[in-house]
Protein backbone atom coordinates (compact mmCIF):
# COMPACT_ATOMS: atom_id res chain seq x y z
CA UNK A 1 0.00 0.00 0.00
CA UNK A 2 1.26 3.48 -1.29
CA UNK A 3 0.95 6.73 0.70
CA UNK A 4 -2.73 8.43 -0.43
CA UNK A 5 -0.65 11.70 -1.75
CA UNK A 6 -4.42 13.16 -2.66
CA UNK A 7 -5.93 12.84 0.63
CA UNK A 8 -2.72 13.70 2.32
CA UNK A 9 -3.09 17.20 0.51
CA UNK A 10 -6.48 17.46 1.27
CA UNK A 11 -5.64 17.03 4.44
CA UNK A 12 -2.71 19.54 4.73
CA UNK A 13 -5.54 22.57 3.49
CA UNK A 14 -5.46 22.30 7.88
CA UNK A 15 -1.78 23.39 7.63
CA UNK A 16 -1.67 25.79 4.71
CA UNK A 17 -3.85 28.28 5.86
CA UNK A 18 -2.05 28.21 9.55
CA UNK A 19 1.13 28.66 7.99
CA UNK A 20 -0.40 31.24 5.86
CA UNK A 21 -1.06 33.05 9.09
CA UNK A 22 1.83 32.43 10.54
CA UNK A 23 3.68 34.01 7.54
CA UNK A 24 1.92 36.54 7.89
CA UNK A 25 1.88 37.69 12.02
CA UNK A 26 5.61 37.33 12.07
CA UNK A 27 6.05 40.13 8.56
CA UNK A 28 3.50 42.42 9.92
CA UNK A 29 2.98 42.36 13.94
CA UNK A 30 6.94 43.47 14.32
CA UNK A 31 6.62 46.01 12.11
CA UNK A 32 3.27 47.50 13.36
CA UNK A 33 4.46 47.46 17.12
CA UNK A 34 8.25 48.96 15.91
CA UNK A 35 7.31 51.81 13.38
CA UNK A 36 3.44 52.24 14.59
CA UNK A 37 3.78 52.14 18.37
CA UNK A 38 7.18 53.09 19.05
CA UNK A 39 8.07 49.71 20.91
CA UNK A 40 11.73 49.16 22.15
CA UNK A 41 13.31 45.14 20.86
CA UNK A 42 12.45 43.79 23.95
CA UNK A 43 9.09 45.06 24.70
CA UNK A 44 7.83 43.72 20.66
CA UNK A 45 9.61 40.40 21.77
CA UNK A 46 7.55 40.36 24.89
CA UNK A 47 4.31 40.88 22.66
CA UNK A 48 5.68 38.17 19.99
CA UNK A 49 5.93 35.76 22.76
CA UNK A 50 2.43 35.97 23.82
CA UNK A 51 1.34 33.28 21.45
CA UNK A 52 3.56 30.99 22.23
CA UNK A 53 2.57 31.69 26.31
CA UNK A 54 -0.73 30.69 25.15
CA UNK A 55 -0.02 27.65 23.16
CA UNK A 56 2.12 26.20 25.86
CA UNK A 57 -1.42 26.08 27.92
CA UNK A 58 -3.59 25.57 25.09
CA UNK A 59 -2.00 23.07 22.29
CA UNK A 60 -2.09 19.94 24.57
CA UNK A 61 -5.58 21.12 26.19
CA UNK A 62 -6.95 21.35 22.83
CA UNK A 63 -4.99 18.63 21.23
CA UNK A 64 -6.14 16.54 24.54
CA UNK A 65 -9.31 17.74 24.34
CA UNK A 66 -10.08 16.38 20.60
CA UNK A 67 -8.57 13.03 21.56
CA UNK A 68 -12.23 12.79 23.43
CA UNK A 69 -14.50 14.25 20.86
CA UNK A 70 -16.54 12.88 18.38
CA UNK A 71 -18.22 14.32 16.02
CA UNK A 72 -20.29 13.40 12.73
CA UNK A 73 -17.80 15.50 11.15
CA UNK A 74 -14.73 13.51 13.29
CA UNK A 75 -12.49 14.73 16.37
CA UNK A 76 -10.70 17.92 14.39
CA UNK A 77 -12.60 19.43 11.97
CA UNK A 78 -14.81 21.26 14.08
CA UNK A 79 -12.01 22.43 15.58
CA UNK A 80 -10.41 23.55 12.46
CA UNK A 81 -13.77 25.27 11.23
CA UNK A 82 -14.50 27.56 14.22
CA UNK A 83 -10.83 28.21 15.30
CA UNK A 84 -10.40 29.12 11.44
CA UNK A 85 -13.22 31.42 11.34
CA UNK A 86 -12.67 32.95 14.75
CA UNK A 87 -9.14 34.36 13.56
CA UNK A 88 -10.04 35.28 10.40
CA UNK A 89 -12.92 37.60 12.08
CA UNK A 90 -10.50 39.57 14.76
CA UNK A 91 -6.66 39.69 12.06
CA UNK A 92 -8.88 41.51 9.67
CA UNK A 93 -9.05 44.37 11.94
CA UNK A 94 -5.29 44.30 13.15
CA UNK A 95 -3.90 46.62 11.10
CA UNK A 96 -6.96 49.31 11.48
CA UNK A 97 -6.38 49.71 14.92
CA UNK A 98 -4.53 53.22 16.67
CA UNK A 99 -4.53 52.72 20.24
CA UNK A 100 -1.91 50.39 21.26
CA UNK A 101 -4.12 48.63 24.07
CA UNK A 102 -6.63 47.88 22.07
CA UNK A 103 -3.95 46.51 19.52
CA UNK A 104 -2.65 43.91 22.02
CA UNK A 105 -6.24 42.94 23.23
CA UNK A 106 -7.42 42.16 19.57
CA UNK A 107 -3.86 40.44 18.99
CA UNK A 108 -4.92 38.40 21.84
CA UNK A 109 -8.09 37.11 20.38
CA UNK A 110 -6.67 36.32 17.51
CA UNK A 111 -3.98 34.35 18.99
CA UNK A 112 -6.12 32.67 21.13
CA UNK A 113 -8.29 31.41 18.16
CA UNK A 114 -5.17 30.03 16.34
CA UNK A 115 -4.07 28.06 19.48
CA UNK A 116 -7.76 26.23 19.84
CA UNK A 117 -7.19 24.42 16.52
CA UNK A 118 -3.37 24.13 15.72
CA UNK A 119 -3.14 20.50 17.63
CA UNK A 120 -6.20 18.87 16.36
CA UNK A 121 -5.29 20.34 12.57
CA UNK A 122 -1.55 18.89 12.93
CA UNK A 123 -2.96 15.64 14.56
CA UNK A 124 -4.92 14.76 11.64
CA UNK A 125 -2.23 13.56 9.31
CA UNK A 126 -0.99 10.88 11.70
CA UNK A 127 -4.81 10.50 12.43
CA UNK A 128 -5.22 9.12 8.97
CA UNK A 129 -2.06 7.84 8.07
CA UNK A 130 -0.03 4.38 8.90
CA UNK A 131 2.90 4.73 11.10
CA UNK A 132 5.68 3.78 8.51
CA UNK A 133 4.57 6.41 6.37
CA UNK A 134 4.00 9.35 8.47
CA UNK A 135 7.21 10.81 7.76
CA UNK A 136 6.30 10.92 3.77
CA UNK A 137 3.13 12.10 5.25
CA UNK A 138 4.15 15.12 7.28
CA UNK A 139 6.74 16.13 4.46
CA UNK A 140 3.43 16.81 2.05
CA UNK A 141 1.90 18.39 5.54
CA UNK A 142 4.68 20.69 5.71
CA UNK A 143 4.83 20.87 1.74
CA UNK A 144 1.21 22.35 1.95
CA UNK A 145 2.38 24.70 4.80
CA UNK A 146 5.37 25.90 2.82
CA UNK A 147 2.59 27.12 -0.13
CA UNK A 148 0.35 28.55 2.53
CA UNK A 149 3.79 30.81 3.50
CA UNK A 150 5.07 31.14 -0.30
CA UNK A 151 1.60 32.42 -0.85
CA UNK A 152 2.01 35.15 1.17
CA UNK A 153 5.11 35.90 1.00
CA UNK A 154 4.41 36.32 -2.87
CA UNK A 155 1.38 38.50 -1.45
CA UNK A 156 3.46 40.67 0.25
CA UNK A 157 5.60 41.51 -2.96
CA UNK A 158 2.85 42.45 -4.49
CA UNK A 159 1.17 44.47 -2.02
CA UNK A 160 4.13 45.92 -0.71
CA UNK A 161 4.02 46.12 3.34
CA UNK A 162 6.84 48.12 5.16
CA UNK A 163 7.50 51.16 6.73
CA UNK A 164 7.26 53.25 4.46
CA UNK A 165 4.07 51.84 3.62
CA UNK A 166 1.78 51.95 6.57
CA UNK A 167 -1.22 52.27 4.41
CA UNK A 168 -1.32 49.10 2.45
CA UNK A 169 -1.26 46.92 5.50
CA UNK A 170 -5.01 46.52 5.28
CA UNK A 171 -5.40 45.27 1.77
CA UNK A 172 -2.41 42.76 2.74
CA UNK A 173 -4.44 41.68 5.46
CA UNK A 174 -7.89 40.85 3.45
CA UNK A 175 -5.76 39.29 0.90
CA UNK A 176 -4.14 36.98 4.28
CA UNK A 177 -7.31 36.38 5.39
CA UNK A 178 -8.82 35.55 1.59
CA UNK A 179 -6.48 32.62 1.68
CA UNK A 180 -6.89 31.57 5.14
CA UNK A 181 -10.51 31.30 4.17
CA UNK A 182 -10.25 29.55 0.56
CA UNK A 183 -7.93 26.72 2.33
CA UNK A 184 -10.86 26.52 5.24
CA UNK A 185 -13.50 25.89 2.28
CA UNK A 186 -11.60 23.33 0.28
CA UNK A 187 -10.94 21.36 3.74
CA UNK A 188 -14.05 20.98 4.70
CA UNK A 189 -15.28 20.17 1.15
CA UNK A 190 -13.01 17.46 0.49
CA UNK A 191 -11.79 15.62 3.73
CA UNK A 192 -14.03 12.98 5.24
CA UNK A 193 -12.68 12.79 8.68
CA UNK A 194 -14.26 9.83 9.76
CA UNK A 195 -14.38 7.54 7.06
CA UNK A 196 -10.51 8.24 6.57
CA UNK A 197 -9.62 7.33 10.42
CA UNK A 198 -11.56 4.39 10.24
CA UNK A 199 -9.49 3.24 6.60
CA UNK A 200 -6.60 4.01 8.21
CA UNK A 201 -7.45 1.88 11.71
CA UNK A 202 -7.86 -1.27 9.34
CA UNK A 203 -4.98 -1.34 7.41
CA UNK A 204 -3.20 -0.86 10.85
CA UNK A 205 -4.17 -4.37 11.80
CA UNK A 206 -4.71 -5.58 8.91
CA UNK A 207 -0.80 -5.39 7.73
CA UNK A 208 0.08 -5.92 11.61
CA UNK A 209 1.56 -2.21 12.78
CA UNK A 210 -0.16 -2.94 15.89
CA UNK A 211 -2.58 -5.73 16.77
CA UNK A 212 -6.30 -5.43 18.28
CA UNK A 213 -5.62 -5.16 21.74
CA UNK A 214 -2.69 -2.32 21.14
CA UNK A 215 -5.15 -0.25 18.45
CA UNK A 216 -7.38 -0.23 21.88
CA UNK A 217 -8.12 3.01 22.46
CA UNK A 218 -8.10 1.35 26.59
CA UNK A 219 -3.99 1.93 26.11
CA UNK A 220 -4.61 5.49 25.68
CA UNK A 221 -3.22 7.32 28.94
CA UNK A 222 -1.00 4.39 29.27
CA UNK A 223 2.96 5.74 30.70
CA UNK A 224 5.30 5.20 28.68
CA UNK A 225 8.39 2.82 29.68
CA UNK A 226 11.28 4.75 31.12
CA UNK A 227 14.04 4.40 27.96
CA UNK A 228 10.85 5.33 25.62
CA UNK A 229 10.19 8.17 28.50
CA UNK A 230 14.21 9.88 28.57
CA UNK A 231 13.54 9.78 24.33
CA UNK A 232 11.00 11.22 23.93
CA UNK A 233 12.23 13.89 26.56
CA UNK A 234 15.39 14.13 24.73
CA UNK A 235 13.52 14.55 21.66
CA UNK A 236 11.39 17.40 23.20
CA UNK A 237 14.28 19.11 24.55
CA UNK A 238 15.82 19.08 21.27
CA UNK A 239 12.49 20.71 19.73
CA UNK A 240 12.97 23.19 22.36
CA UNK A 241 16.44 24.00 20.88
CA UNK A 242 16.23 24.50 17.45
CA UNK A 243 13.20 26.31 17.47
CA UNK A 244 14.65 28.11 19.66
CA UNK A 245 17.27 29.41 17.32
CA UNK A 246 15.49 29.36 14.24
CA UNK A 247 12.37 31.63 16.02
CA UNK A 248 14.96 33.74 16.69
CA UNK A 249 15.49 34.51 13.08
CA UNK A 250 11.72 34.43 11.84
CA UNK A 251 11.04 36.69 14.53
CA UNK A 252 13.58 39.73 14.28
CA UNK A 253 14.70 38.95 10.64
CA UNK A 254 12.54 41.50 8.87
CA UNK A 255 14.04 44.27 11.19
CA UNK A 256 17.53 42.34 10.70
CA UNK A 257 17.44 42.59 7.02
CA UNK A 258 16.01 45.99 6.76
CA UNK A 259 18.52 47.50 9.31
CA UNK A 260 22.01 45.48 8.91
CA UNK A 261 21.55 43.80 5.26
CA UNK A 262 19.63 46.79 3.49
CA UNK A 263 17.63 43.86 1.51
CA UNK A 264 14.62 42.00 0.92
CA UNK A 265 12.88 40.33 3.56
CA UNK A 266 10.41 38.81 1.10
CA UNK A 267 13.31 37.48 -1.54
CA UNK A 268 15.62 36.21 0.76
CA UNK A 269 12.70 34.35 2.57
CA UNK A 270 11.71 33.54 -0.47
CA UNK A 271 14.62 31.40 -1.25
CA UNK A 272 13.99 29.54 2.37
CA UNK A 273 11.17 28.36 1.40
CA UNK A 274 12.29 27.37 -1.88
CA UNK A 275 14.84 25.14 -0.49
CA UNK A 276 12.22 23.78 1.97
CA UNK A 277 9.97 22.75 -0.97
CA UNK A 278 11.99 20.36 -2.80
CA UNK A 279 13.75 19.07 -0.29
CA UNK A 280 10.51 18.07 1.65
CA UNK A 281 9.67 14.87 -0.67
CA UNK A 282 13.02 13.92 -0.61
CA UNK A 283 14.23 13.81 3.17
CA UNK A 284 10.79 11.62 3.85
CA UNK A 285 12.29 9.31 1.63
CA UNK A 286 15.31 9.94 2.75
CA UNK A 287 14.11 8.94 6.52
CA UNK A 288 12.70 5.52 5.29
CA UNK A 289 16.04 4.48 4.37
CA UNK A 290 18.46 5.84 6.79
CA UNK A 291 15.93 6.60 9.96
CA UNK A 292 14.82 9.82 11.06
CA UNK A 293 17.17 10.47 13.89
CA UNK A 294 20.16 10.36 11.55
CA UNK A 295 18.48 12.81 8.45
CA UNK A 296 17.23 15.14 11.45
CA UNK A 297 21.13 15.51 12.32
CA UNK A 298 21.73 16.23 8.79
CA UNK A 299 19.59 18.50 8.80
CA UNK A 300 20.47 20.03 12.53
CA UNK A 301 24.23 20.16 10.92
CA UNK A 302 23.21 22.05 7.74
CA UNK A 303 20.24 24.46 9.82
CA UNK A 304 23.47 25.33 12.10
CA UNK A 305 26.15 25.99 9.68
CA UNK A 306 23.98 28.47 7.30
CA UNK A 307 23.02 30.20 10.31
CA UNK A 308 27.09 30.86 11.68
CA UNK A 309 27.86 31.56 7.91
CA UNK A 310 25.33 34.02 8.18
CA UNK A 311 27.12 36.04 10.80
CA UNK A 312 29.36 37.32 8.53
CA UNK A 313 27.16 38.85 5.92
CA UNK A 314 26.28 42.40 5.09
CA UNK A 315 24.89 44.85 2.86
CA UNK A 316 28.23 44.33 1.00
CA UNK A 317 27.61 40.72 0.90
CA UNK A 318 26.66 39.03 -2.61
CA UNK A 319 23.16 38.30 -3.48
CA UNK A 320 23.89 34.92 -4.87
CA UNK A 321 26.12 34.10 -1.35
CA UNK A 322 22.97 34.94 0.48
CA UNK A 323 20.23 33.32 -1.25
CA UNK A 324 22.47 30.06 -1.22
CA UNK A 325 22.79 30.53 2.43
CA UNK A 326 19.21 30.46 3.03
CA UNK A 327 18.52 27.69 0.67
CA UNK A 328 20.60 25.62 2.61
CA UNK A 329 18.60 27.26 5.46
CA UNK A 330 15.64 25.94 4.20
CA UNK A 331 16.45 22.84 3.53
CA UNK A 332 17.96 22.12 6.87
CA UNK A 333 14.58 23.32 8.43
CA UNK A 334 12.48 21.07 5.93
CA UNK A 335 14.91 17.81 7.11
CA UNK A 336 14.58 18.64 11.00
CA UNK A 337 10.46 19.03 10.42
CA UNK A 338 9.14 16.07 8.30
CA UNK A 339 11.04 13.48 10.74
CA UNK A 340 10.22 15.32 14.34
CA UNK A 341 7.19 15.17 14.58
CA UNK A 342 6.60 11.50 13.61
CA UNK A 343 9.01 10.61 15.92
CA UNK A 344 6.99 12.10 18.79
CA UNK A 345 3.58 10.25 17.46
CA UNK A 346 5.46 7.22 16.78
CA UNK A 347 5.52 6.89 21.14
CA UNK A 348 2.29 7.58 21.15
CA UNK A 349 -0.49 4.69 22.36
CA UNK A 350 -3.53 5.05 20.00
CA UNK A 351 -6.09 7.25 21.21
CA UNK A 352 -3.20 9.70 22.47
CA UNK A 353 -1.88 11.04 19.10
CA UNK A 354 -3.84 14.88 19.83
CA UNK A 355 -2.33 14.82 23.29
CA UNK A 356 1.22 14.04 22.30
CA UNK A 357 0.57 16.37 19.07
CA UNK A 358 -0.21 19.33 21.68
CA UNK A 359 3.61 17.80 24.03
CA UNK A 360 5.16 18.30 20.66
CA UNK A 361 3.95 21.56 20.30
CA UNK A 362 4.53 22.50 23.84
CA UNK A 363 8.54 22.13 23.99
CA UNK A 364 8.36 24.21 20.51
CA UNK A 365 6.11 27.02 21.92
CA UNK A 366 8.10 27.04 25.28
CA UNK A 367 11.38 27.59 23.35
CA UNK A 368 9.43 30.49 21.41
CA UNK A 369 8.13 32.13 24.48
CA UNK A 370 11.81 32.34 25.76
CA UNK A 371 13.78 33.25 22.44
CA UNK A 372 11.66 36.76 21.29
CA UNK A 373 12.44 38.25 24.52
CA UNK A 374 16.02 36.82 25.39
CA UNK A 375 17.35 37.48 21.81
CA UNK A 376 15.52 40.92 21.78
CA UNK A 377 17.22 41.92 25.20
CA UNK A 378 20.83 40.41 23.98
CA UNK A 379 20.51 42.92 20.79
CA UNK A 380 19.01 45.93 23.16
CA UNK A 381 22.32 45.31 25.36
CA UNK A 382 24.38 45.08 22.30
CA UNK A 383 22.89 48.22 21.21
CA UNK A 384 22.62 46.84 17.76
CA UNK A 385 21.41 43.44 15.99
CA UNK A 386 24.75 42.12 15.42
CA UNK A 387 23.95 39.04 17.86
CA UNK A 388 20.94 37.48 16.34
CA UNK A 389 22.81 35.09 13.87
CA UNK A 390 25.37 33.82 17.07
CA UNK A 391 22.63 33.22 19.41
CA UNK A 392 20.92 30.74 16.65
CA UNK A 393 23.58 29.09 15.78
CA UNK A 394 24.58 28.38 19.10
CA UNK A 395 20.41 27.12 20.04
CA UNK A 396 20.79 24.74 16.75
CA UNK A 397 23.96 23.67 17.48
CA UNK A 398 22.60 22.05 21.36
CA UNK A 399 20.27 20.66 19.44
CA UNK A 400 22.51 18.44 17.77
CA UNK A 401 24.26 17.59 21.23
CA UNK A 402 20.03 16.61 22.64
CA UNK A 403 19.37 14.56 19.49
CA UNK A 404 22.40 12.83 18.96
CA UNK A 405 21.41 10.22 22.23
CA UNK A 406 17.96 9.89 21.40
CA UNK A 407 17.22 6.01 21.25
CA UNK A 408 13.52 5.54 19.87
CA UNK A 409 10.70 7.04 18.21
CA UNK A 410 12.59 5.98 14.60
CA UNK A 411 10.80 4.24 11.74
CA UNK A 412 10.95 0.62 12.08
CA UNK A 413 13.49 -0.52 8.88
CA UNK A 414 11.90 -2.32 5.87
CA UNK A 415 13.04 -5.62 4.98
CA UNK A 416 11.97 -7.93 1.85
CA UNK A 417 10.09 -10.13 3.93
CA UNK A 418 8.36 -7.92 5.99
CA UNK A 419 4.85 -7.10 5.55
CA UNK A 420 5.35 -3.59 5.29
CA UNK A 421 7.20 -3.97 1.74
CA UNK A 422 4.27 -2.73 0.30
CA UNK A 423 3.94 0.63 1.87
CA UNK A 424 7.27 1.60 0.38
CA UNK A 425 6.64 3.81 -2.71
Amino acid sequence: MKLNYKRTILVGFAFFLISAFWQAYDKTIPLLMTYKFGMTQTQSGIIMALDNVLAVFMLPLFGGLSDKVKTRYGKRTVFIFFGTICAIISFIFIPLIGNMWLFIGVLLITLLSMATFRSPAVALMPDVTVKPLRSKGNAIINLMGTAGGLLVLVLGMIITVGEEHMDNFFPYYIGVCGIMLVGLIIFLLTVKENKWVKEMEEDTVKYGIEDVEEKSNDNAGKKLPKDKLISLLLILGSVALWYMGYNAITSKYSLYADKVLKQSYDLTLLIAQAGAIVAYIPVGMVASKFGRRKTILAGVAMLATAFFIAIFMTENSSPIFMYILFAIAGIGWATINVNSFPMVVELAKSGDTGKYTGWYYTASMSAQVLTPILSGAIMDLAGNMSPLFPYASICVALAFVTMFFVKHGDSKPETKKSVLENFDD
